[in-house]
């Protein structure tokens, strides 16, 4: 299991053949990669993603150990970037292994879930009208409740 917080962008061609090249096991593997989106209504010119050394690191651990744990991955990537990004970047990417592909989607979706609701990130959009702080959606929180 990796959990990395950077700023810098990541290759997601050589983060994902990495990832591949784990145990001979593994029967599934499945990747997601989260992108900065524009927004056609306001024109986001960036978002930028703050958070707390240490605490976001260890909250993203905790999680990527109970995906671990309670889907039988054989593995697990969690990369995460802050700082400013600009639409079409990517922000992070969540990569599972496991037996069978049943566990390597769920511990795939469980993680990105967890990581949107309960990782310690505040998002801020800039547009040309300003900037305001991202709130809390009602929606990824009903998500957590399939878990």
């Amino acid at each position: 299991m990796r959990v990395v917080l950077q700023e810098a962008p990541f290759d997601l061609g050589a983060e994902s053949a990495a990832f591949a090249r784990g145990g001979r096991d593994m029967g599934a593997i499945v990747t997601f990669t989260g992108v900065v989106r524009d927004f056609p209504d306001r024109s986001l010119e960036a978002m930028e993603i703050e958070h707390y050394p240490g605490m976001t690191e260890a909250a993203m651990t905790g999680i990527a150990q109970e995906a671990t744990a309670r889907f039988s991955l054989g593995d697990a990537l969690v990369i995460h970037r802050y700082g400013r990004l600009r639409p079409g970047e990517m922000i992070m990417m969540v990569a599972t292994a496991a037996a069978h592909r049943q566990d390597a989607f769920d511990g795939a979706a469980f993680l990105m879930d967890f990581l949107k609701s309960r990782a310690p990130f505040w998002k801020r959009e800039i547009t040309a009208d300003g900037a305001e702080w991202v709130a809390a959606r009602e929606t990824d929180e009903d998500a957590l409740a399939r878990w």
